[in-house]
């Protein structure tokens, strides 16, 4: 007895179309400076030393990298000491953001998205992937949902097979 089984792949068949946020993944090393090791005694910005340690410091060492600025000390740092530090890292880093390593990420995940081609997702069923080897931040499903709820017919999260509905628009 000859028995023919179909197979029928129902996802392939279904008109989802699947985003991958991983697919956004910024390149370039991340690194964070604190400027808490520019302080007197960790506590206060003297603006004669820091002026000078900004004139001669090695800034070429940041060369393609992705850098946030931050400082984890307890201190007030005028906001000019953080713009001194982005003007000098300009010719050097990829990007310079103010804030922690988690700010960093976000930051250039919603700077790759807004890079996003929406037409491709108009009128489309779309899933935006909700797990793989690489960590996305919250930050960055918030912003695809944000730019994709104005053109798909409808949003949902997670996998093909098991999804979790976001958004449908009413016809």
């Amino acid at each position: 007895m000859d028995i023919q089984e179909n197979i029928v792949n129902k996802v392939a068949q279904s008109g989802l179309v699947t985003l991958d946020p991983a697919a956004f993944y910024p390149q370039g090393e991340r690194v964070v400076y604190d400027i808490k090791d520019n302080l007197f005694q960790q506590l206060i910005l003297r603006e004669k030393d820091f002026r000078e340690f900004v004139k001669n410091h090695d800034w070429a060492q940041y060369q393609g990298k992705n850098v946030a600025v931050t400082c984890t000390a307890d201190a007030i740092v005028p906001a000019w000491a953080y713009m001194l530090i982005a003007n000098r890292m300009a010719p050097y880093a990829r990007d310079v953001v103010f804030g922690d390593q988690d700010t960093l990420e976000a930051v250039l995940f919603e700077k790759a998205i807004a890079g996003l081609d929406l037409e491709q997702y108009r009128d489309q069923r779309v899933v935006i992937k909700g797990c793989g080897e690489i960590d996305i931040p919250v930050s960055a499903y918030v912003e695809l949902t944000r730019r994709l709820t104005p053109v798909a017919k409808s949003i949902m999260f997670g996998e093909p097979c098991s999804t979790v509905p976001i958004y449908k628009r009413k016809d």
